[in-house]
């Protein structure tokens, strides 16, 4: 603690720090835990001949946060893998990624950097059909790029690393930059693969469309099952939660540590105030008791100035030889100056 009882800066921007960290988690589980109470509430339709029905009788022909399960099925043409023969799908990937060596100047390693050079994303219009090989029924998928849980298979993948000559190598180590090579990715959502699917399904015009909600609920399109997909946001709720807890925590043990510190502070002063108060007092009385006895010389007269009375009583040694002036005039740190040994605490005397 700084002077006056006041807390440190560093003491100050721990805790400011803390509650922050505090603020930012909560923030981040009050998300989650929306987020999983929304799939939670999410209402799980067939893909049968009975969907439409269901829609007719909804409320404008909305399920605002539904879930759905089917199979990919391109709606006019697929994208051919530009890779791997006979491997059609409707969103296909494709990525340029760098990988090299950065020289760390702080802990003076050489550390590992990937950086995306170069992607693009190809779609088509595609359907998510019956899972019971029921092609009757058939729903649109819209804006599949904005999905939280868009996943997609690797079909290639390949390392091109780089060709260095003597020369390279040691101006890379002088720039502190060494290139390991290019990977290049393509990912594809294959036909036929079997998705789950959790956003608002609207029947337009006669056609079955799976959107993104607008009660701003994230919007899945995911290849696992949506028990796995709850599972997972329920298990990252808790996780923010936990942290939540724990940082929370810390800033109350921070701000009770900063809260003693600053009573036992002024607690101190307190103390010390009273005493110069009993030293106050006690030389007041003794003075008067000089001016009743007509001015007769005291015997007791103080060691130091040898002319107020003695009035402290330095402890551990015992010794009674000082005015209260006198003892706060002593240099630090202050000893007795009869003996010499270093004063604990001091008593006030008091002559009766």
């Amino acid at each position: 603690m700084e002077g006056g009882g006041r807390p440190s800066g560093l003491q100050a921007a721990l805790l400011a720090g803390s509650a922050a960290l505090t603020a930012l988690f909560c923030s981040v589980y009050r998300h989650r835990a929306r987020v999983a109470r929304g799939l939670q509430g999410a209402r799980w339709v067939r893909l049968d001949g009975e969907l439409r029905a269901v829609l007719l009788e909804a409320p404008g022909r909305c399920v605002p946060y539904a879930v759905i399960e089917g199979v990919v099925q391109s709606v006019k043409e697929t994208l051919n893998s530009q890779f791997v023969e006979n491997c059609r799908g409707v969103v296909q990937r494709l990525t340029l990624q760098e990988h090299k060596m950065v020289w760390n100047r702080t802990t003076h390693l050489w550390n590992d950097y990937e950086k995306i050079i170069h992607q693009r994303t190809n779609t088509t219009p595609f359907d998510l059909i019956s899972l019971e090989d029921d092609a009757s029924v058939t729903v649109r998928v819209m804006k599949p790029l904005e999905a939280a849980e868009l996943s997609l298979e690797t079909v290639y993948e390949k390392f091109h690393p780089s060709v260095q000559s003597f020369t390279d190598v040691i101006g890379h180590y002088i720039s502190g930059e060494r290139p390991k090579g290019i990977q290049e990715t393509e990912q594809m959502l294959k036909v036929g693969t079997a998705l789950t699917g959790v956003g608002e399904l609207v029947l337009d015009n006669n056609t079955l469309k799976l959107q993104p909600p607008k009660q701003g609920l994230p919007y899945y399109l995911s290849t696992t099952d949506f028990d796995t997909l709850l599972h997972k946001q329920e298990s990252s709720a808790r996780f923010w939660k936990i942290l939540s807890i724990l940082c929370g925590f810390a800033t109350c043990a921070i701000l009770f540590f900063l809260l003693r510190k600053q009573y036992r502070h002024h607690r101190k002063r307190r103390q010390l105030r009273q005493m110069q108060e009993e030293f106050r007092q006690a030389q007041e009385r003794l003075l008067h008791q000089v001016n009743a006895e007509g001015g007769e010389t005291l015997k007791n007269a103080c060691v130091v100035c040898l002319s107020n009375p003695k009035a402290c009583v330095f402890l551990e040694c015992g010794h009674v030889c000082s005015c209260s002036q006198c003892y706060r005039a002593l240099p630090e740190p202050k000893t007795c100056p009869i003996c010499r040994q270093g004063i604990a605490r001091v008593v006030p005397l008091y002559n009766s």
